[in-house]
């Protein structure tokens, strides 16, 4: 497989780039500082993409590849990949699911007690709270079972109700932010949830409630939110993604009921060492004609 070519749009895991350049012959795209004139360059030597995070793979990009098969994703969201471009032209999609879950409720969990016991400070409780779960999938679930270690009642709100569930289903946003004291969000992103976090929302949650992101940026009206936590409308906010990553609102530094995080919810050695076994395990399997792991498309 050493002369199949595989584009890796960012440096993401040390490992991961390692193993590719052994086993593929692998271009990094940020060593390019002309990266339109590159693809025009090599666009017939590339037959994958890797990617994660903030790199998107849009309609442009995947029509500047003509023997692209596959893209593997060094992430579970899929929100910057043109799903429906890569189902048109038959490119394979894959992701990281399930490896990255604990971690990422850990730190839901992590960043409720930051937020809510100020750990700087130390002045409130976690324990008892009412958590609302937004997505009660793979994450969501996570964190549910954790939250009930902390005897917190869990509620969730999810596209359908969970039919084998034992949490309380509110059947839209508001009347579970009306009912929690943290609302979780732990859903992926799609046309239909972006700004779902909106103003109407965080005033449902008041200002003694707590919201807390692991799931994108988008979902959260991201000025509506800087307003509600300066007017005290909201209680407090823990953040591990944000709209426009890496950039950050200025204001939410100065606040002392913030807890922000960049982005580090699968920041293990061990799960990104799996998530880039993952990586490899999809490209192998896709160019010796077997199942893919984990496919998307």
């Amino acid at each position: 497989m050493e002369t199949i070519g595989v584009l890796m749009l960012c440096p993401k895991c040390t490992l991961l780039e390692e193993a590719l350049d052994k086993k593929f012959k692998l271009f990094r795209f940020w060593d390019f500082s002309d990266q339109k004139e590159f693809l025009k360059e090599n666009s017939n030597s590339i037959r994958a993409i890797v990617r994660g995070g903030n790199a998107g793979v849009d309609e442009e990009q995947i029509d500047s590849l003509p023997k692209l098969e596959i893209i593997s994703s060094f992430s579970v969201g899929l929100n910057k990949v043109d799903l429906a471009k890569c189902k048109e032209k038959g490119i394979r999609v894959t992701n990281t699911p399930d490896v990255s879950t604990e971690d990422v409720a850990d730190l839901a969990i992590g960043l409720m007690l930051a937020t809510l016991r100020r750990i700087c400070q130390s002045d409130r409780y976690f324990s008892g709270k009412r958590v609302g779960i937004l997505g009660l999938g793979r994450i969501g679930s996570a964190i549910a079972k954790r939250a009930e270690a902390f005897s917190c009642p869990v509620s969730y709100y999810s596209r359908n109700e969970k039919p084998f569930s034992k949490y309380h289903y509110h059947s839209n946003i508001l009347d579970l932010a009306s009912n929690c004291d943290i609302l979780v969000v732990a859903c992926p992103l799609s046309s239909e949830n972006h700004h779902i976090i909106d103003r109407e929302v965080m005033d449902a949650l008041g200002p003694k409630g707590v919201l807390i992101n692991i799931g994108r940026g988008p979902h959260v009206d991201e000025v509506e939110l800087v307003s509600a936590l300066v007017e005290g409308r909201l209680g407090g906010a823990g953040l591990d993604v944000f709209k426009m990553e890496p950039q950050v609102p200025e204001q939410l530094f100065s606040l002392d009921n913030v807890v922000l995080q960049p982005h580090a919810g699968s920041g293990t050695w061990e799960t990104r060492a799996d998530m880039g076994k993952l990586v490899i395990m999809n490209l192998e399997a896709h160019f010796l004609k077997k199942p893919l792991l984990t496919a998307v498309v």
